[in-house]
This record gives C-alpha cells, sequence and structure tokens, in this order.
C-alpha cells in the first residue's frame, strides 16, 4: 500500500538512512538541526510502511522552501516522485501558501526535468553556489490557491 503523511522526529533514522543511501545531503547533526527548527514540516512516502521518500520544507511566511526531496534509488522513474510531489502541494495549499521555491544544481538534469514535469519555473540562477562550481537555478510552482 503507498501513501504519504507527514512525519516527525521518531522517524529521523529513517531519513538518516535513506539520505545516506541516496543523495548524502545532510549528516545526523543536521537532520537533528532540521527537525529542531521552527516552521520545518517533514513527509515522507510510504510504500507497505516502509519510507522510500522523504521531502522536508521550510515554512516562510507564505512561502515553502523545499530544502529537501529524495526517492530510494530502486523506486525512481516510476511515478512515486510525483506521487510524494503531488502531496506535498496538496500541502502547502492546505496550509494556504503562495508558492514552492527551492534551488538545484545545474548539473542535475534528471532533477531539473523532474521539477519541470511539475510545473516549477526558473526564477533566477546563483553562479558557482556549490562547492564543485555549479551553478544553482532557483526554481518556484505558484500554487492554485493564491
Amino acid at each position: 500500500m503507498l501513501y504519504a503523511k507527514e512525519i516527525f522526529r521518531n522517524d529521523m533514522e529513517a531519513c538518516v538512512e535513506l539520505d545516506s543511501n541516496t543523495i548524502c545531503l545532510w549528516t545526523k547533526k543536521q537532520w537533528e538541526g532540521e527537525f529542531k527548527k521552527k516552521g520545518a514540516k517533514f513527509f515522507a512516502l510510504f510504500l507497505f510502511k516502509k519510507i522510500i521518500g522523504v521531502c522536508v520544507i521550510q515554512l516562510v511566511v507564505d512561502e515553502a522552501q523545499l530544502n529537501y526531496f529524495t526517492i530510494k534509488k530502486k523506486y525512481r522513474r516510476k511515478g512515486y516522485g510525483r506521487y510524494l510531489m503531488d502531496f506535498l502541494i496538496s500541502q502547502c495549499e492546505k496550509f494556504n501558501l503562495r508558492k514552492i521555491t527551492l534551488e538545484v544544481s545545474d548539473i542535475n538534469i534528471v532533477a531539473l526535468k523532474f521539477y519541470d514535469t511539475v510545473d516549477f519555473l526558473t526564477v533566477g540562477k546563483r553562479s558557482n553556489y556549490y562547492r564543485n562550481g555549479s551553478n544553482a537555478v532557483l526554481k518556484e510552482k505558484i500554487l492554485k490557491n493564491k
């Protein structure tokens, strides 16, 4: 059975494990810090009660900054990312937010294409933003409720 829901600090170990096996964005200490942040929301995609995807947003006034989004490798390119993104969008609309923003490396072609398929528009660029010298592409999605 496939479902998505908000998760909390007691699910942190599953997040750390998923991260270490996918995009390796945050250390355990960074995950701990994220779970303590005011306005941070965590959502997970479950398949038969196992977490296969996670996304993290930071609420800032009437916007959501998408800080983290990943799907377990063996479930990629099968519609699970779209399912989690659709859930995230519906949650943000329930929170009455105006838009979702994110930044992604310009060399992450798969992510760029994915965000394009869910109607995120490119709104800017930060040159040489990442340690490897790649640029950050700034994207946003205006939500329907506003």
